[in-house]
């Protein structure tokens, strides 16, 4: 009988995606999403693509009422914790809703894997918690300074919290995942990164500008201390990271973890300019995108980019995706999603 994972947020972009590689690897999957920037749409996709269609439930995991509910009704072996408000700049607006939602959903997940017993905890961290380094690459041992945005520091929070959980409850084993900035879509074109709310990501930003959705893409900030005065981010593809998770679930499972607590990054090693992402996008596509320099984005980080070495030693994880394969695979699902739409 093959293991059930809860998979919380999972009609999002990379919960979703996550699904499709559980799938892939024999898991049953249960989702939970209160579809606050998602759509139920997304299992449409999945079962597309896998032929499996998700048992879903439409509710708040901050709700820890309706997640008891479900435990109840499953036999839950192992959580992959995505849900989360994930806005930079909406985290700066508005702290509070970043606060309660990111903890209290995470409160919820910790205090019921103790109550059911499930034993094995993925934790969706970022990239952002590394903030404004001085050094880079950055590895797991890098120090982390004081966080950018409330957002990332939901996740700086969101990771001591389960270290502290772990330290007195020592039957969990959990990792967390840094992953850099997951962007693309799968490699069929038949799921992507489709927000309900104003696109924040560059990458989703680009292409409904190219497909017309969007009349202008705004670049925060042209003068920064890079080569081209434009934010360094590493990116990364979302089925690279999806991929990602289910090795660290495995690795779990079959105890090849030395501690019950541990972090890897996920990230190419390759920083990419905002500048740069544009012209691979213009190469892969044939399009030329509109695009103007306007000022930086409070919460911004200048640069930032991943040694990924762990993952690949200890979780044997390598990227398969390059930038111009993840620029291809996100116009690819920009066009069937305008498709779908005549």
């Amino acid at each position: 009988m093959s293991a059930t994972i809860l998979v919380t947020g999972g009609s999002g972009y990379i919960g979703s995606h996550t699904i499709i590689e559980l799938f892939n690897n024999g898991f049953d999957v249960v989702s939970i999403d209160n579809q606050s920037n998602s759509s139920v749409d997304a299992y449409d996709h999945i079962e597309q693509i896998t032929g499996k269609r998700v048992v879903s439930y439409s509710a708040d995991v901050c709700d820890i009422a309706q997640l008891r509910g479900l435990f109840s009704k499953h036999r839950i072996e192992g959580i992959i914790h995505f849900a989360a408000f994930k806005a930079v700049g909406e985290s700066v607006e508005d702290p509070l809703k970043y606060y309660h939602n990111n903890i209290a959903s995470l409160v919820s997940v910790l205090q019921l894997s103790e109550e059911f017993n499930v034993n094995k905890l993925i934790f969706s961290s970022s990239c952002s918690v590394y903030g404004n380094v001085t050094s880079l690459p950055v590895d797991e041992n890098t120090a982390l300074p004081k966080a950018e945005s409330p957002y990332a520091y939901t996740k700086q929070i969101g990771e001591v919290m389960i270290e502290n959980f772990c330290k007195v409850h020592p039957a969990l084993q959990a990792v967390s995942l840094r992953y850099f900035n997951p962007v693309g879509a799968h490699k069929s074109g038949l799921n992507g990164e489709s927000p309900i709310n104003k696109p924040n990501n560059l990458v989703p930003v680009i292409t409904a500008t190219a497909i017309g959705k969007i009349p202008q893409l705004t670049i925060y900030g042209g003068e920064y201390p890079t080569r081209d005065g434009t934010c360094v981010r590493d990116y990364i593809h979302v089925s690279d990271v999806a991929d990602a998770h289910v090795l660290a679930l495995k690795y779990l499972i079959d105890g090849k973890n030395s501690v019950n607590y541990d972090v890897f990054n996920l990230g190419t090693g390759n920083g990419v300019s905002v500048l740069e992402a544009i012209h691979a996008f213009e190469k892969v596509s044939g399009q030329k995108l509109n695009y103007r320099i306007g000022p930086p984005r409070e919460g911004d980080v200048v640069a930032v980019y991943s040694d990924s070495s762990k993952a690949g030693k200890l979780l044997g994880w390598t990227c398969k995706f390059d930038i111009d394969e993840m620029m291809r695979t996100a116009w690819l699902w920009e066009r069937n999603v305008a498709e779908r739409k005549k």
